[in-house]
C-alpha cells in the first residue's frame, strides 16, 4: 500500500474523462451531483423510469441537505443527465461508478449483491473500447475480485474490444453531511490492479488531491474491508457506551460524564460515545451482519463473534424505552411500578396493561437527524412497538414522516410538534433534530397533560426543564421513582 498526497498532474491536451453513475439512490445520486460540481460530464442510470424522470426534473427523491441545488444547478447546466439505458451509458463514458444497493437478505443476515453483479455484468457485456469500472458500493470481502474475473469472462465471451479494468473505491458519507463529505471527503481508498486504473481515479479526484486529501492505494480486498471495519468499529463504539448505560441505568452515575471522561483520552475520543436509542439506518447493522455472515462462509466464525453483541446491545436499547415508558407511567399514575417484562417487538400484558389507551408523542422517526431515512429506524421502531402494545401514538419528524408512513402506516403521523405533543401524557424524543433540542419547555409544557418526558438521545438539559416542572428521564441515568413521585 501507498499512501500519498500529492495529485499526477495530467496533460494539458487531454480531455476530461466523462463519468457515468449506475444506480441514483441515495449514494449515486450524491456522486453524480458532486462530480458535475467538479466539472465533470456525468451520466446517471437507473433502472426505475419513475426516479429518473424526477431527477431530470432537478428533484431529490430523498433528504439530503446541499444536494438539491446541486442537482438543479448541473441538471440545468447540461453537465448532469439521466437515462434507463445503461448501453447509453457504456457508449458515451470513460469512468463507470457502480453506486446500486446491497441491501441485507430477506430472512438472512449476508448481504443482496444481485444489483451489483447486473449492474457490473450488464456495463461488460456493452462496453466496446477501453474503460474502467469503479464500485463504490458496500460489499463483502472477495466481491471485487470476483465481479473482476466476471468483467473478463463476460467479454472474453462476447470478443469485445477494449481494456476494461475493475477497481473499487468505497464511499464513507454520513447522511446530512454527504455533499460535504464527497467533495471534501476526509481520505480516498482506492483498490485497484495497476497504475492505469490509479492514474484515471487521480485525474477525477484531482481536486481533492489538490487540497491534501490522504490518498491510500490498496489491493481490492483491502479497500473492501476498510468501510466494514469503520462501520464495524463504530457500531461497536455507539454499543459500547450503551453497555455502560445497563450498568448506570442499575446502579446510578452519569452516563454523560462517564462518556467525557474517557473520551478526553486520544485513544478514544468522544465522537459516537453518546448514549441513547442506539445506531439504525441503512448501513451500520446490514454491515456488522453482513460481516458476520461473510467472515463465516470463510469459516472464521469465532472472528467477529463481539459483533453479535454489538448487535444485540442495540436492539436492547429499544426495549429499554418500552420498558422505561412501562415505569414511568405506572409510577406516575398508582406508584406502583411495572415492568414490560420481556424483550423483542411483541407487546407484554405488563406493557398492554399500562400503555393501553395512553396517548405518547414521538418526536422523531428517522434514524438521525437531517436525514428522511427511517430503515432499521430505532425510533419508528419503539413507536410502532407503542402503538402495537395499544397507545394511542402521535408522531412527528421534520422530514421522515411519509417514509415511516410507508413501512408503517398505521401510526398517526403530524405535521407539527404542536400537534404531536397535543394532550400526551407522556412525550419521547427519539431522534435529536435541532427543533427538538431547542424546545421550549413552557411551550410544550402548556399543551401536553402530563409533564413526562423520556429523552433517548440525551440532548436536553435536564436540570433546565425540571425547572419548568418536567420530569424528564435520560437512557443511561438511573429511574428514580421516588424523585418523580414526590414531583407529584
Amino acid at each position: 500500500m501507498t499512501e500519498t498526497t500529492a495529485p499526477a498532474a495530467p496533460a494539458e491536451q487531454e480531455a476530461a474523462p466523462r463519468l457515468s453513475v449506475i444506480g441514483t439512490g441515495y449514494l449515486g445520486a450524491t456522486h453524480a451531483a458532486c462530480m458535475a460540481e467538479l466539472g465533470f460530464e456525468v451520466l446517471g442510470v437507473d433502472v426505475d423510469p419513475a426516479k429518473i424522470e424526477r431527477l431530470a426534473r432537478g428533484e431529490v427523491p430523498f433528504h439530503e441537505p446541499g444536494l438539491p441545488e446541486l442537482l438543479r444547478t448541473h441538471v440545468a447546466s447540461g453537465r448532469l443527465r439521466f437515462t434507463t439505458d445503461v448501453a447509453e451509458a457504456a457508449r458515451w463514458a470513460d469512468v463507470h461508478f457502480i453506486g446500486v444497493g446491497t441491501p441485507q437478505k430477506v430472512g438472512e443476515t449476508a448481504a443482496d449483491l444481485s444489483y451489483v453483479d447486473a449492474a457490473v455484468a450488464s456495463l461488460a457485456a456493452a462496453i466496446d473500447r477501453d474503460a474502467l469500472i469503479v464500485g463504490k458500493s458496500t460489499v463483502p470481502v472477495g466481491t471485487a475480485r470476483r465481479l473482476a474475473e466476471l468483467v473478463r469472462t463476460v467479454r472474453a465471451e462476447a470478443g469485445l474490444p477494449g481494456e476494461v479494468e475493475l477497481a473499487w473505491n468505497p464511499e464513507f458519507l454520513r447522511e446530512g453531511f454527504a455533499v460535504r463529505d464527497t467533495l471534501t471527503p476526509d481520505r480516498l481508498v482506492i483498490g485497484m490492479h495497476g497504475p492505469r486504473a490509479e492514474g484515471i481515479l487521480r485525474r477525477v479526484y484531482a481536486r481533492q488531491l489538490a487540497a491534501d486529501t490522504p490518498w491510500i492505494s490498496t489491493d481490492l480486498e483491502t479497500a473492501e474491508l476498510v468501510k466494514v471495519a469503520a462501520n464495524a468499529f463504530l457500531a461497536t463504539k455507539i454499543s459500547f457506551i450503551n453497555a455502560f448505560s445497563e450498568i448506570t441505568e442499575n446502579v446510578g452515575g452519569d452516563i454523560g460524564t462517564l462518556a467525557d471522561a474517557i473520551g478526553h483520552d486520544a485513544r478514544i475520543g468522544r465522537r459516537f460515545l453518546n448514549a441513547g436509542v442506539g445506531f439504525g439506518g441503512g448501513c451500520l447493522p446490514k454491515d456488522i451482519r453482513a460481516l458476520q455472515a461473510r467472515v463465516s462462509e470463510l469459516g472464521l466464525d469465532r472472528t467477529m463473534r463481539f459483533l453479535a453483541e454489538v448487535d444485540d446491545i442495540n436492539l436492547r436499547r429499544r426495549d429499554r424505552v418500552v420498558d422505561l415508558a412501562v415505569q414511568v407511567l405506572s409510577a406516575a399514575r398508582d406508584g406502583r411500578i411495572r415492568r414490560a417484562e420481556a424483550s423483542g417487538p411483541a407487546p407484554t400484558p405488563a406493557s398492554v396493561q399500562v400503555l393501553n389507551g395512553t396517548r405518547i408523542a414521538v418526536l422523531g422517526v428517522t434514524f438521525k437527524p437531517d436525514s428522511d431515512d427511517v430503515r432499521d429506524s430505532p425510533a419508528l421502531d419503539v413507536a410502532n412497538r407503542l402503538y402495537t402494545a395499544g397507545a394511542d401514538v402521535r408522531v412527528y419528524d421534520p422530514e421522515g414522516n411519509a417514509n415511516a408512513a410507508a413501512r408503517f402506516p398505521r401510526l398517526d403521523y403530524v405535521d407539527s410538534l404542536e400537534a404531536a405533543v397535543d394532550g400526551a401524557e407522556l412525550t419521547l424524543l427519539l431522534t435529536e433534530w435541532r427543533q427538538f433540542r431547542e424546545m421550549d419547555p413552557d411551550a410544550v409544557g402548556a399543551r401536553v397533560a402530563s409533564r413526562l418526558l423520556i429523552d433517548g438521545r440525551n440532548v436536553l438539559d435536564v436540570a433546565a426543564w425540571r425547572e419548568h416542572g418536567w420530569d424528564v428521564i435520560g437512557l443511561g441515568h438511573r429511574f428514580d421513582p421516588e424523585r418523580l413521585l414526590r414531583a407529584a
